[in-house]
């Protein structure tokens, strides 16, 4: 498990995680949010589902699944173009209930681009690293269309882990 005492780490998290860079507004609202990056290219974002974000089954509540994919799905314009995005569309499906107390995590594909706009297809799962492994369950599925903005600063954190 991870280091508790390591500064945002929640005890329950992954130790392939760790606290996302997103510092500010709405993120710290339904975070902490984590972050995975793998040399094999992949990654995935990633919270702890707490207290703070169930419904009155103690399981995660649909509003904060929702958005946690526009932010997991939007990722894929962060990590694989290195630019900031904005929200066109979301589209989600609900397959499956998180309890309170697991890891909830997500990722997304880029299926298209025209201009500016990027159309990604996601997936919301718990159960593993693996989405398709044999613990994972997959949450919700969706689609989203993102208008990409200016480029970010720095290195890509993907493209960093790739080297």
């Amino acid at each position: 498990m991870a280091d508790t005492d390591a500064p945002g780490v929640e005890e329950g998290v992954p130790d392939e995680f760790s606290p996302a860079t997103w510092r500010g507004g709405f993120g710290n609202q339904v975070g902490p949010i984590y972050q995975r990056f793998s040399e094999d290219g992949t990654w995935a974002r990633g919270f702890l589902v707490g207290e703070r974000h169930t419904n009155g089954f103690q399981n995660c509540h649909g509003g904060m699944l929702m958005a946690f994919a526009d932010m997991a799905f939007g990722s894929v314009v962060t990590y694989e173009k290195h630019r900031f995005w904005v929200t066109v569309r979301l589209v989600t499906d609900f397959v499956s209930s998180a309890a309170l107390g697991e890891f909830i995590q997500g990722n997304a594909t880029i299926t298209g681009m025209d201009g500016d706009f990027i159309a990604v297809r996601g997936h919301i799962w718990t159960g593993g690293n693996d989405p398709k492994g044999p613990d994972a369950r997959t949450l919700m599925t969706g689609t989203g269309l993102f208008k990409m903005l200016g480029e970010r600063p720095g290195e890509s954190p993907l493209l960093a882990a790739r080297d």
